[in-house]
């Protein structure tokens, strides 16, 4: 997989395939988005969701911090999709075994008790300043601050020859701001419509592609 580099402030960022952002400066991976329990929950409401797909978003982490050893990762809200279902326990197992320190910023969709979290190891906070980073789960618009965040699921449809279209997930750069994509499956995609100052990081299984922006 091809990784895209882009510098903010002075500071390097490495856009993955998967959706997750390296902060290579704070050996910090951010995710958004994961939605873990989402497979179980569609489950149990009569979709036909294989009972596999559960296991995907933990090869993709395992994948990432594997992918670049980060120190930290810090999830931008959103991490459970509900309350806790069968998955928990894959989530128990997971963080006994991960190397990086947890760090949640709570999302909408976070109701699981904070304690709980705690109790195995992940570290809680409403939002996170880092220098002139903001990072938080929905996106915040604070002069002083660079906002990383997520929430939003950002897409963005290309038009083919003819009538061809297709919708990716992307990332996506605004002047003061980074949204990243959703890691999760299910999740859907919010199509953006950038204007000629944004950049639009469309993501492919295999590489990061600059599609809008210079």
């Amino acid at each position: 997989m091809h990784i895209r580099e882009i510098n903010i402030h002075g500071q390097e960022f490495q856009l993955h395939p998967y959706g997750a952002a390296y902060w290579k400066e704070r050996s910090t991976l951010l995710i958004a988005d994961v939605h873990l329990g989402k497979a179980t929950h569609f489950r149990k409401n009569g979709m036909a969701v294989p009972e596999e797909t559960m296991f995907e978003p933990y090869k993709k982490l395992e994948a990432v911090c594997e992918r670049f050893k980060p120190e930290t990762l810090c999830f931008l809200g959103d991490l459970f999709h509900s309350y806790i279902n069968n998955e928990w326990l894959l989530f128990e197992t997971w963080v006994r075994n991960a190397t990086p320190e947890l760090i949640l910023v709570t999302g909408n969709h976070d109701i699981i008790p904070e304690h709980k979290l705690e109790a195995v190891g992940v570290s809680i906070k409403d939002e996170w300043c880092i220098g002139s980073f903001l990072l938080t789960h929905e996106p915040c618009e604070k002069t002083a601050y660079f906002n990383i965040c997520g929430h939003i699921h950002p897409g963005i449809r290309l038009k083919g020859p003819g009538r061809q279209t297709l919708k990716l997930p992307c990332f996506f750069q605004k002047e003061k701001q980074l949204i990243l994509p959703a890691f999760g499956e299910f999740t859907g995609k919010y199509i953006m419509s950038p204007d000629k100052t944004d950049r639009v990081f469309a993501v492919t299984p295999e590489e990061v592609v600059l599609v809008s922006g210079e």
